[in-house]
């Protein structure tokens, strides 16, 4: 291991605090009375209904969205049998992967334990206290048994995902090579390296998928797997067993089409890569360094397509592409358990994901690379965030039809959504927004029309019918692009282009332009050249000229710039004496905007109180009632700052020409914010509840 990355990794455990996860409170725990309730005597209540029947558990506490991740230390990562204690950062690692993808809380077991009889009866007993159990890092043969009995014992999901995890993204990966390819499950060869936990698994997922058995060959450290070889006290190895004239894995590489490796580290040579079959499929798969390194196979063939376990190579299976998902949609529907339609359904989802055009923030995770299906792209990437919405929903509809959900979903469009507010945060106060749109669609101009992000986003808009796209650029540089990027987008029929260069609407513009900007002592030469290479000049124009309903600009650039443009190529409404600005910041309460945080450094009252009944619309765009606060320091003698002056006088100003809006001043962030999360303190603040809405008194 690189020294720097060891000692990086040792002070990312210790520092601020050792380990990587903690327990929080989810409820209030501020006075007397909540102490009442969370224990003596309120608790009792609980206590009684879960008695009367077991399965409201999961309405009263948290059982229903903790897993315990379990293991006996036996066989952690490529490192061995070190042991539970060392295997603790490891457990430690998949909770938190758990609770930062798919918003599922962990504790991690590790049981100084390694009999299987006796450590499966020790997770039984435990099993009351979760709602599912992910086996982790235990060897085979010993973890076939142990997850087959907890299987047979729990009426929870059991999963043991060093087994299926890897197969589910193993299959994905199969599925898409095949897909590029031009080649069929059914009728494909496949040589499989290896014959523990992972590598079993993975052939009997694709065996359900319709991989024919009697078209796999197995090989493990003595060779292939024929009938008649003695295999010792495994009888899992048996059911792979073939009768074949191939004894290596060099013999059985001819005419191969898929290589599956979970092995060691060097086992495949050039030579056999050579003797695959046209368009071959290799995924090599051992950590750190896989059965063959994708520069030594990609030398001596150009058509093989290529997976392995790392990060540093193209299309790494990680089962952190599916695990905490499939918990999540099992979960969800109250499992009993995690059955093999449940794991298809998962393969099916991730791999038709990774057919789809990635989304901004997945280029964004990657320093700003773009992926689309291909050679080097078969699977999604961890930070795809609309896994957790195709995998879960997939998972849960197909526990529901396979009859193991004790708790079926009603609307699967409406759960859908739900995770996409997790995931995206912004989702939920979007939705309406969009359904908005989508019932009128209106002309967007985007001014950066060349931009990468712009052009990924616009993708997204037509498939959505959220909007109808202008885009500001050059033609041919945004058409390149679209190539570039592997979007669908017809820049004929799916959007609209102003080009710089073949403007048939230009002396008009200039027209608009000069007569805007009259006083500015621009030459239409000037305003020409402005027109041709700035597409927010160009965009204000045409909106100034009821060309376009709106504008998008600012994604490259200085913010005052594009503000001064506005400002002069479009101005103020009749209603209003100047600009303001509004942010809008997703929190775990709940959204919350603030306003001014850009332009006037330092407002009148009445500017104030306009700036407050412009942001208080677009609240109220957003399907909430406004809840407004002008912030200052405290006034509580009488003798305020000129901040808190300014805020009451606005105030007064409010309550004559909106006496509906709920507003309160001279408010200091902290009471304005205070009933987010304590409503008792709601009175204090002149509010019903905490405020939605944030009034800056000055730039500062």
């Amino acid at each position: 291991m690189n020294p720097d990355i060891k000692q990086a990794a040792l002070d990312y455990h210790r520092f601020p605090v050792p380990g990587k996860i903690s327990v929080e409170i989810t409820k209030s725990m501020l006075s007397q009375h909540d102490l009442s309730l969370a224990y003596t005597p309120g608790v009792a209540a609980v206590c009684n209904a879960i008695a009367d029947n077991i399965e409201t558990v999961t309405d009263y506490t948290a059982r229903g969205n903790l897993v315990a991740v379990i293991t006996n230390g036996t066989a952690v990562l490529g490192l061995g049998p070190i042991g539970p204690y060392a295997a603790k950062p490891v457990m430690e690692g998949k909770a938190a992967l758990f609770k930062a993808f798919a918003g599922i809380d962990v504790f991690d077991l590790e049981l100084d334990e390694t009999d299987p009889d006796k450590f499966v009866a020790a997770v039984a007993a435990l099993a009351p206290s979760f709602g599912g159990i992910n086996l982790e890092d235990i060897k085979a043969p010993e973890c076939f048994e142990i997850e087959r009995k907890l299987v047979e014992r729990l009426e929870i999901p059991v999963f043991h995902d060093d087994q299926h995890g890897t197969a589910i993204c193993v299959a994905a990966a199969v599925r898409n090579g095949l897909r590029l390819a031009g080649k069929r499950l059914d009728t494909a060869r496949l040589v499989c390296s290896g014959a523990g936990a992972a590598a079993l698994a993975c052939l009997d997922l694709l065996g359900s998928m319709g991989l024919d058995k009697d078209r796999v060959t197995v090989c493990d450290r003595h060779g292939v797997l024929y009938t008649g070889r003695e295999l010792g006290e495994d009888p899992y190895k048996s059911r792979y067993a073939r009768n074949t004239e191939s004894r290596t894995l060099q013999d059985a590489m001819v005419g191969a089409d898929i290589f599956l490796g979970v092995s060691a580290a060097g086992v495949l040579d050039v030579d056999s890569v050579k003797r695959m079959a046209p368009r071959p499929l290799i995924l090599a798969l051992a950590n750190p360094e896989p059965e063959i390194l994708p520069d030594l196979a990609h030398a001596v063939r150009d058509d093989i397509l290529m997976a392995t376990g790392r990060s540093d190579y193209p299309n790494q299976v990680n089962n952190v592409l599916c695990f905490p998902f499939l918990f999540r949609g099992a979960l969800d529907v109250g499992a009993t358990t995690i059955n093999q339609a449940m794991k298809i359904a998962c393969v099916e989802a991730l791999a038709d994901l990774a057919l789809e055009e990635t989304p901004d923030s997945v280029s964004t995770a990657y320093s700003g690379k773009t992926f689309r299906f291909g050679p080097d792209y078969l699977l999604p990437k961890p930070f795809d965030r609309r896994l957790i919405s195709r995998i879960a929903v997939a998972v849960a509809r197909a526990a529901m039809e396979s009859g193991v959900a004790k708790r079926p979903i009603k609307d699967l469009a409406v759960y859908r959504h739900r995770l996409e507010a997790y995931s995206f945060r912004t989702s939920t106060i979007m939705r309406p927004i969009f359904d908005q749109a989508r019932q009128h669609p209106r002309r967007i101009m985007f001014a950066d029309g060349e931009s990468s992000r712009v052009l990924q986003a616009v993708q997204v808009i037509v498939d959505e019918n959220l909007c109808l796209p202008v885009l500001a650029g050059h033609r041919d540089r945004i058409k390149q692009k679209l190539s570039e990027l592997g979007l669908r987008l017809d820049p004929d029929q799916d959007i609209e282009i102003v080009d710089f260069d073949t403007n048939t609407q230009l002396e008009k513009d200039i027209h608009c332009c000069l007569d805007r900007q009259s006083g500015a002592g621009m030459s239409a030469q000037e305003v020409r050249q402005r027109l041709r290479s700035d597409g927010t000049v160009l965009s204000a124009v045409r909106l100034r000229r009821r060309m376009v309903d709106a504008v998008l600009c600012g994604v490259s650039g200085e913010f005052n710039t594009h503000l001064a443009q506005v400002r002069n190529l479009i101005g103020c409404s009749v209603d209003a004496r100047d600009l303001s600005t509004v942010n809008l910041v997703i929190t775990r309460h709940g959204p919350l905007f603030i306003t001014d945080t850009r332009i006037t450094a330092m407002p009148t009252a009445e500017h104030l109180a306009e700036t407050v009944m412009l942001a208080a619309r677009v609240v109220e765009r957003f399907g909430m009632q406004p809840r407004v606060a002008l912030l200052s320091h405290p006034d509580s003698g009488g003798h305020g700052d000129a901040d808190s002056k300014r805020a009451r006088k606005a105030v007064k100003i409010l309550q004559k020409r909106a006496p509906g809006l709920e507003v309160a001043g001279q408010m200091s962030v902290e009471l304005a914010l205070t009933a987010r999360t304590n409503p008792e303190t709601a009175p204090v603040s002149g509010l019903s509840a905490s405020a939605n809405l944030l009034v800056m008194p000055n730039l500062d």
